[in-house]
C-alpha cells in the first residue's frame, strides 16, 4: 500500500483523505480486539489487592449483569478500570473516553466519575477528603454513581467471587463497540 503524499494536512488531495478514511474504518472494526488485549493485559497490572485489575474488572461486570443491568452498563463495569495502566491518576476519564461514543451519556458520565467517587471508601486512610464527590450531589446521574460504585465496584476484590471469564463478557463488548459512533439513538437513551 503506497501511503498518502503529503506531509502536512492541508496539502492533501480528496483522493488522499479516501484513502485515510477507508483505513480508519477498518481500524475502528477491530477496536474490540485490542480493548480485549487491553483487557487481558490488566491481569499483569497493579500488584497489591488480592485479585488482579483483570479479575476485577471481571468481577464488577458480573455482579451488573447479575444485577440486572444492561448492556451498556455491564461493559462499562467491564471496561472502568481499563486506564488504570496507561492513566493511573485520570483512569476514570479514559474509560469513560472510549465509551462516550457507543453508550448513553448516563453511563458515560458515572465512568467518568467513578474514580472520585470510590474516594469515599478510603480517601480518608491516606490523607485525602474522602468527600469530594459531594460536589456533585445535585447532579442527576449522582445516585447513578453511587450504585455503580457500591453495587459493582468496591465490592469487587473478593478472590472468592464466581466472576464469569472474559470470554463470556466479549460479545456483549463487540456489540457494544460494533454501534455507530455517536449515534444519537444510543447517546440519549433515558437510563
Amino acid at each position: 500500500m503506497n501511503p498518502v503524499a503529503f506531509t502536512q494536512m492541508k496539502d492533501g488531495t480528496a483522493e488522499d483523505y479516501r484513502l485515510l478514511q477507508s483505513l480508519e474504518h477498518d481500524y475502528i472494526r477491530t477496536l474490540p480486539d485490542r480493548l480485549m488485549t487491553a483487557l487481558e493485559g490488566l491481569g499483569d497490572s497493579l500488584q497489591g489487592y488480592q485479585v488482579s485489575r483483570l479479575e476485577h474488572s471481571l468481577q464488577s461486570a458480573t455482579r451488573a449483569e447479575k444485577d440486572g443491568a444492561d448492556i451498556d452498563w455491564i461493559v462499562a463495569a467491564l471496561l472502568h478500570d481499563i486506564g488504570d495502566v496507561l492513566a493511573p491518576d485520570n483512569h476514570s476519564q479514559m474509560a469513560a473516553s472510549i465509551l462516550r461514543p457507543y453508550v448513553r451519556a448516563e453511563v458515560t458520565w458515572v465512568i467518568e466519575m467513578h474514580g472520585l467517587f470510590q474516594m469515599k471508601y478510603y480517601a480518608h486512610h491516606v490523607g485525602r477528603d474522602p468527600n469530594g464527590y459531594l460536589a456533585y450531589v445535585d447532579h442527576p446521574w449522582f445516585e447513578s454513581c453511587n450504585r455503580f460504585c457500591e453495587r459493582y465496584d468496591q465490592a469487587a476484590f473478593d478472590p472468592a467471587y464466581p466472576s464469569k471469564p472474559l470470554s463470556y463478557f466479549e460479545p456483549m463488548l463487540r456489540e457494544v463497540f460494533g454501534r455507530q459512533a455517536f449515534d444519537p439513538a444510543v447517546l440519549a437513551l433515558p437510563a
